[in-house]
């Protein structure tokens, strides 16, 4: 901040979308929080996703709007924008999301006085990628997070390690306990764009290898009627699987079942991006979108991925767009066997070398480097 410059004191920070595009904030915000303890930060966000903030900074307050009520549309926005000033004195808006909601309060904020700094959506290198014009990446959301901070002025460390970051890991009552020996493994099938997701028929036969090893156990993650009656019959087949869409929990629950895992196996959705919160690898599996579309999950490595190398991919930033062949051939072309054989390499290699927390990535790295 410029040595003239009045610092601010409350900061407006929105992300308003979907669950693992919030999720993605947190690696960048946590780190700003504490540099700048001068400072308050006022997260605003939908009302689901504000309940996965666990062990925020002391100067981080985390507020939800009623997005289908009271602050439903234009004049809904610009009344929750007065309440916001008027309980926080709002006088800087970090804008995460950039979109024509975000614009309202960002526009009445101006108003009041406040600096604002958006996202940078960078549309043309997004467009050019997915029409396969270029091969240049999109910066990758968490660096155009910090961006924005640096936009305003502030200090932004890039060294997040997990949410409780020399703390106690939570504990749940769901949570079983781990016994000496065993591996396990979070599969979440599951994506808030169908198009992402691997066929449940063929994730089935990868839980039918990974099963076949006795001290394996595999939790399959999911939420929802339909997903709790997909997943029942495949977690009744096969030994040491259990569903947790069968069991009502809360982001705290998932936090200490991830903890205590190997690896997780997941889309390229929330589940990869809440892994990260929990320094757990996450193995992912891309179709239409891919790491390049600038999603991959904090401290993630590309290389523990699985995709396709094909010249129609990616063809959707966010995976929204229908198969222009119609068979999703990115992701039904890849084998299950392929897959469960590449899981249980990744977790022999950590259980091998017993390493896990930060170090975890560390070894990923090192592994990587020396097989170049």
């Amino acid at each position: 901040m410029a040595a003239n410059e009045k610092p601010m004191r409350n900061v407006l920070v929105m992300r308003l979308s979907v669950l693992g595009n919030v999720a993605m904030t947190i690696p960048v915000l946590y780190p700003v929080c504490k540099a700048n303890p001068d400072t308050r930060f006022i997260m605003l966000t939908k009302k689901w996703p504000a309940t996965m903030f666990h062990d925020r900074p002391a100067n981080l307050k985390v507020v939800d709007f009623d997005v289908k009520g009271n602050h439903s549309g234009l004049f809904g926005l610009l009344k929750l924008a007065s309440q916001l000033h008027r309980l926080y004195d709002i006088d800087g808006v970090a804008d995460l999301h950039n979109v024509s909601g975000t614009w309202v309060i960002d526009a009445y904020m101006k108003f009041r006085g406040a600096k604002v700094a958006r996202l940078d959506r960078e549309k043309p290198k997004r467009r050019a990628l997915v029409n396969h014009k270029t091969s240049e990446p999109v910066t990758p959301i968490h660096e155009r997070y910090r961006n924005v901070f640096r936009q305003l002025g502030y200090t932004v460390p890039d060294n997040f390690t997990h949410l409780y970051d020399g703390r106690d890991w939570p504990v749940s009552p769901i949570v079983l306990e781990k016994e000496e020996g065993q591996r396990w493994i979070a599969i979440s099938p599951f994506s808030s764009h169908k198009n992402k997701a691997y066929p449940l028929e063929l994730m089935e036969k990868v839980i039918a290898e990974l099963s076949k090893h006795e001290n394996y156990w595999i939790f399959l993650m999911g939420g929802g009627k339909a997903e709790k009656i997909a997943l029942r019959p495949i977690a009744r087949k096969y030994k040491n699987v259990v569903s947790m869409a069968e069991v009502k929990h809360k982001f705290i629950d998932e936090y200490a079942l991830f903890a205590k895992c190997d690896l997780m196996l997941t889309m390229e959705s929330a589940n990869m991006h809440l892994a990260s919160l929990v320094d757990l690898q996450a193995m992912t599996i891309w179709g239409p979108t891919s790491p390049a579309c600038g999603y991959l999950g904090y401290n993630q490595i590309v290389e523990d991925d699985i995709q396709l190398d094909m010249d129609c991919r990616p063809c959707s930033i966010n995976g929204d767009k229908p198969c222009k062949y119609g068979d999703y051939r990115c992701l039904k072309n890849i084998s299950p066997e392929y897959i469960a054989q590449h899981v249980v390499e990744a977790v022999e290699f950590n259980a091998k070398n017993a390493i896990k927390g930060t170090k975890l990535a560390l070894a990923r790295e090192a592994k990587h480097k020396s097989q170049d």
